[in-house]
């Protein structure tokens, strides 16, 4: 006996039970014990610990020598788990003891191995969180139907080919994504959905979508880029609530018809879409954004000026030849993107010169009727009349003085535009170092200024008085930095500071939550904050190209509201090249893969 003591051996080794160490510690459970939340997220776990399914049945091992009853002891007092969070581990199953965990109201299993999922998942009945994306899913199980409380379910990411006809049962789901899977077909079942706001089927094998969509009343977003549509059925227009619809990446050959009401943004890009036709775009009575990009439409009809809420029309490579110079009256267009047209009569230099600019052309083409040329000709002239069109201010309240390189505004200008309400300004391509203080005199109607090109040095506060402003063109100048009071332009929507000096993302911006257009490209910004930029919940286009960013933080893949995202030209290193190429949808997901649990 004594030398085995010597020798530091147990005498009773071979008697006793060995103890199999647990994934989990026992500090774990028991803290999950009082909280009622487990995350064992990035844990490398190829199976869920049994511990983890007999947490509220077991008694903890420390109860058979702890009999204290002080009030952190009370072990019997524990709390069931509600929340249990597995994501990013390589669990290739889920065994029926999940039915242990009968309270559970989150249950996160994204980023795993999943190939298929047990019948016990619908004894969950107090679930309403079900995070499933990013697994191998080729079916879902009829039983998780049946969970009447589940308000959001993702499947992204996964391999399925086919719904239940029992998913309508789901009566309270609000968001569904069941993007970058392999569904040819729908169920019709989906238009019982009817609490849906947010349905995504991008990324898919679809060819058409069930008639019942229509039924959907209260979805606000929905996503069927990346399918194989060829038709879109006319009773989505009975979706009263739908303002964003997605149909880039099919294969439509018509604009569809969608007389809904609230439809503010629509983006069919990347079609087969040949001709605009005059009922289809009568119907969009509340459209703000049309992306008819990468098209093959060859004629621009003059119907489109009946678009009266059209801010943002985006045309780019079709093979358009002439633009209708009525298109210059639609009174809220402010981006008009026409690059990679055959365009005749237009200088390719003034493509480049930005949306005021080419508006400004076109109404020049357009005729004076008879009597507005005899008051011209009657009116009396300006002592500087070549350099005043008079006509352009009184008539299309726009005050233009650009391309002169004049270091000031001439007054007599100002005193023509006294009273006329002018709602557009121009001063761009001149030799500005200030920006004149006469402007406050149009701040009850300009909503449109245009500084470019010139050699402004900061931008005077002045500026934060115009309250009506809605665009401002400020690019080609020598700004590093913004006045904090242009955080009282509420209404600011657009903002282009490209070519400045720039070398943080200004602070002022992350404050004017109206912002939808931001435009900082060729500058000097080396970081952006994504936990300020996802409060700008209406920023649908962010150009950051030509910078010096290191690094693209993660989380900027959450702002939910981007559509547009220009990131080339920076020295970061990830996301690569390649994922940049592939634009912004591709961008925006690889930087959510990245989020660390």
């Amino acid at each position: 006996m004594s030398r085995l003591k010597r020798a530091g051996q147990d005498s009773l080794a071979g008697f006793r039970e060995k103890k199999t160490e647990s994934a989990v510690s026992s500090g774990q459970l028991n803290a999950a014990r009082k909280s009622g939340q487990l995350d064992l997220s990035g844990r490398g776990l190829r199976e869920v610990p049994r511990d983890v399914y007999r947490l509220n049945i077991d008694t903890p091992q420390e109860a058979h020598q702890n009999v204290s009853f002080r009030a952190s002891d009370r072990w019997w007092e524990q709390t069931d788990l509600t929340k249990l969070l597995l994501s990013s581990n390589q669990l290739t199953q889920l065994s029926d003891d999940i039915r242990l965990l009968p309270v559970l109201t989150t249950l996160d299993l994204h980023d795993n191995q999943l190939s298929s999922l047990p019948s016990a998942l619908g004894e969950l009945q107090e679930l309403q969180q079900l995070r499933l994306s990013h697994n191998q899913l080729t079916s879902l199980p009829v039983e998780m139907c049946t969970l009447k409380n589940l308000c959001g379910i993702t499947l992204q990411q996964n391999q399925l080919e086919s719904l239940p006809d029992e998913l309508g049962q789901l009566e309270n789901l609000t968001q569904l994504d069941l993007s970058n899977n392999h569904l040819e077909g729908l169920p019709s079942s989906l238009g019982r959905l009817t609490c849906l706001q947010k349905l995504n089927l991008c990324h898919n094998k679809l060819s058409c979508l069930p008639a019942s969509l229509a039924q959907l009343t209260n979805v606000k977003l929905l996503d069927c880029s990346n399918n194989q549509l060829t038709d879109i059925p006319a009773s989505l227009s009975k979706m009263l609530a739908l303002e964003q619809l997605y149909l880039r990446h099919n294969k439509l050959r018509l604009l569809p018809k969608l007389p809904a009401p609230a439809l503010k943004e629509l983006y069919v890009g990347n079609n087969h879409i040949e001709q605009l036709e005059t009922e289809q775009l009568t119907c969009l009575t509340a459209i703000s954004l049309l992306e008819l990009r990468d098209n093959k439409i060859k004629i621009l009809p003059e119907q489109i000026t009946l678009l009266s809420t059209l801010t943002r029309l985006d045309l780019t490579n079709n093979n358009i030849t002439n633009l209708p110079a009525s298109l210059s009256l639609l009174p809220n267009l402010k981006v008009l993107l026409l690059e990679g047209n055959p365009l005749r009569g237009i200088r390719r230099d003034l493509l480049t010169k930005g949306t005021s600019e080419l508006l400004e052309y076109l109404r020049g083409r357009i005729k004076e009727d008879p009597e507005r040329a005899d008051e011209g000709q009657t009116a009396m002239p300006l002592p500087s009349q070549a350099r005043v069109n008079v006509h352009t201010i009184t008539a299309l309240k726009s005050l233009v003085y650009s391309e002169k390189q004049a270091g000031h505004i001439p007054d007599e200008l100002f005193n023509v535009a006294a009273d006329q309400s002018v709602t557009i300004v121009n001063f761009s391509k001149n030799q500005l170092t200030t920006i004149p203080t006469r402007l406050l005199e149009l701040s009850p109607s300009l909503s449109d200024i245009n500084l470019g090109f010139n050699r402004l040095t900061c931008c005077c506060p002045d500026v934060c008085k115009l309250l009506q402003l809605i665009h401002i063109d400020l690019r080609n100048n020598q700004l590093r930095d913004l006045p904090s009071e242009i955080k009282n332009l509420t209404k600011l929507c657009s903002i282009i500071l490209n070519y400045n000096r720039f070398k943080s993302f200004p602070e002022v911006l992350y404050q004017i939550v109206s912002l939808e257009t931001v435009l900082l490209g060729n500058n000097q910004v080396d970081e952006v904050d994504p936990h300020r930029l996802i409060k700008l919940v209406h920023l649908s286009t962010l150009d950051l190209s030509n910078n010096d960013l290191l690094n693209i933080p993660p989380e900027l893949g959450l702002c939910a509201s981007l559509r547009c995202l220009s990131l080339e030209g920076n020295p970061f290193r990830t996301p690569r090249a390649a994922i940049v190429a592939k634009g912004t949808d591709a961008v925006l997901e690889y930087l959510r893969s990245r989020i660390p649990t």
